[in-house]
């Protein structure tokens, strides 16, 4: 009888145990995928993005991020919407100079803002005589949608945004897709698509490779767990939220049947997409491409670390690209 009791008791105790590695697995993963995906994410939200894409202080750099922020909101612009491929709503600001050379449609990060990221070049586009369309990406700022979607369903709004400007401005601008991050991968992936004549070119900086390649990457190098136990769960729950699987699409894809010549740029010390990410990319792209790598850039942070060779390399690439049509 004892012995029968003893194995009960252990039984219980195994089955209890198994019950709460089940309850953290499914805690765990949805934690993860509202990170990822959902507008409203995790309460420390910001203190994980600023984790996964900094390695030190970061207080200097956000300071000089928060005043080119301020400034280009305060720039005179029209405020826009258009209504996307699926019915959402996307907001976007218009820049236009009196005699523009070219349109920038420019797509922002991840977690972030068209003046977060576009703050500190915006000068450089505006002096250059660059009409602008800043987009804000649909499950963020004041666009519609209550997901992100990594560059699934934004390489969509690109291409809405670039019928947008066409029909501002009567398909007679050269235009250049320019994102960062997300908003990279989210210009790649667009370069899959047939794209109308006037696209000239495709700025993409520090792009990740996939939905599901950059989610492995930081599930085991900035949350330091296996990704291969929440794989299936992250994808489950990547096909209820926006209705595409994670590896439905990928940045290599896309360039694989890429027309459009494309620059890619990236930081060496970049610790949310590795660089190595872009040289896949680079690799993958079958349409002329140039590379430009900054030595000791963090993510997003090329043109803050060397912007003379930034400048350059965009201004020589707009030459080529316009030179050619």
């Amino acid at each position: 009888m004892k012995k029968r009791a003893n194995r009960f008791l252990i039984g219980g105790a195994v089955a209890a145990a198994g019950a709460t590695l089940v309850a953290a697995y499914g805690v765990t993963s949805k934690y993860l995928m509202k990170l990822a995906l959902d507008r409203e994410g995790p309460k420390n939200v910001s203190r994980e993005k600023e984790k996964m894409m900094t390695s030190g202080d970061f207080s200097g750099v956000l300071e000089v991020l928060t005043k080119a922020s301020q400034s280009l909101e305060n720039t005179d612009m029209e405020q826009v919407e258009i209504t996307g491929h699926d019915g959402v709503t996307l907001a976007g600001h218009w820049y236009c100079p009196d005699n523009p050379k070219r349109v920038i449609v420019a797509m922002h990060g991840w977690r972030s803002t068209w003046s977060q990221d576009f703050g500190l070049i915006a000068p450089f586009w505006h002096e250059n005589d660059c009409a602008v369309l800043y987009a804000e990406q649909r499950g963020q700022g004041n666009s519609g949608g209550d997901y992100m979607g990594f560059g699934l369903l934004e390489r969509h709004d690109c291409l809405d945004w670039i019928n947008f400007v066409n029909e501002r401005t009567f398909g007679s601008l050269p235009i250049f897709l320019g994102g960062i991050s997300m908003g990279a991968t989210t210009v790649l992936m667009t370069g899959g698509f047939d794209l109308p004549d006037n696209v000239c070119g495709i700025v993409a900086d520090c792009a990740f490779t996939s939905p599901h390649a950059i989610w492995k990457h930081v599930v085991e190098s900035n949350f330091h767990l296996p990704y291969g136990i929440y794989r299936a769960a992250a994808d489950d729950l990547c096909k209820r939220k926006i209705n595409v699987a994670s590896d439905s699409y990928s940045t290599m894809e896309a360039l694989e049947k890429c027309t459009v010549p494309v620059l890619f740029i990236h930081g060496t010390d970049d610790n949310f997409v590795p660089v190595e990410m872009t040289y896949e990319n680079y690799k993958a792209c079958s349409a002329p491409k140039r590379l430009l790598v900054v030595p000791g850039a963090e993510h997003g942070m090329s043109y803050l670390i060397d912007k003379e060779a930034y400048e350059n390399a965009v201004t020589d690439f707009w030459n080529e690209c316009e030179n050619k049509k």
